[in-house]
């Protein structure tokens, strides 16, 4: 038997509500029964990720269609009383255990191993942690998923924790140094955007005691556009696949019109259907 194998990998980038179109992009792989030997997610990436390697097809648009109006799902309620504008306690306790259940049982015995992506505060680098039980480990990925400014730091593994997108936003380039060699990446944003710097004030009145996650922030924009210079040259080499947005994913940042959430999982599915036949041949 050939050793030389080169592992599968897909990497899933964040983006808040566009990660919706993420959802519907898995939920095709699942339909397909295409599976990959690792999974790494950042911030809404993880958060759909986990659905997907629990193989639970369409949990991930079934609760945010039905809770997106509910003030403890993501509201400026819970910002103002919690310090989080994601509920913690009803986010990743009462709707994965109660409300819609997670299958942590399917998680832990799947062979496919799953990353999150962090943002360690005290050194300003990109953390990439294997999670191996979800409802043990639930702080890691609660802390990919907890976004600068409107977020309590999350305290796990002796870190102090943030949205991973703050350091990596596509952490393509860790998974292949991991070894998943033949990658796929899902992206949530189309082929002509650019990121552009955001206000360069914010990062030290939030986080003046971090001043290594400071100059994280500020240089954001100039990681993430070389990322993505080099996600191109990659896919057009063929050494990896690319699935992108075919259109610009216009939704709000706190969505709550269940139909917009349709809409956008919708277009992934679509994008997901339409590169099928080239992927299969891909990773064949």
């Amino acid at each position: 038997m050939s050793t030389n194998k080169k592992k599968t990998g897909l990497v899933l980038e964040g983006g808040g509500m566009r990660g919706i179109y993420t959802a519907g992009v898995l939920d095709v792989f699942l339909e397909e029964g295409i599976h990959f030997d690792g999974v790494i997610g950042v911030s809404a990436g993880a958060i759909h990720g986990c659905s997907y390697v629990a193989e639970q097809r369409g949990r991930n648009l079934r609760y945010y269609k039905k809770y997106c109006n509910d003030k403890r799902f993501m509201s400026f309620y819970n910002l103002v009383r919690y310090g989080d504008i994601a509920g913690e306690e009803f986010c990743y306790h009462e709707l994965p255990e109660k409300l819609d259940p997670f299958d942590y049982e399917t998680f832990e015995k799947s062979d496919t191993e799953f990353y999150v992506t962090c943002s360690n505060l005290e050194t300003g680098k990109a953390e990439y942690i294997k999670l191996n039980d979800v409802k043990e480990d639930i702080d890691l990925l609660r802390a990919s998923a907890s976004l600068p400014y409107v977020s309590r730091t999350v305290e796990a593994n002796g870190m102090k924790l943030l949205d991973g997108g703050c350091t990596d936003s596509i952490p393509l380039r860790a998974f292949l140094e991991m070894g998943f060699l033949k990658s796929v990446v899902v992206l949530t944003r189309d082929e002509h955007y650019e990121k552009t710097a955001e206000n360069p004030y914010l990062p030290k009145i939030f986080y003046r005691k971090y001043p290594k996650f400071i100059k994280a922030l500020r240089e954001r924009h100039i990681r993430y556009n070389k990322t993505r210079a080099s996600i191109e040259k990659l896919s057009k080499a063929g050494k990896i696949f690319v699935i992108r947005p075919s259109v610009e994913l216009d939704i709000g940042r706190m969505e709550k019109d269940p139909e917009e959430l349709q809409r956008i999982y919708d277009i992934g599915v679509q994008d997901a259907r339409a590169s099928l036949e080239e992927l299969k041949q891909w990773l064949a």
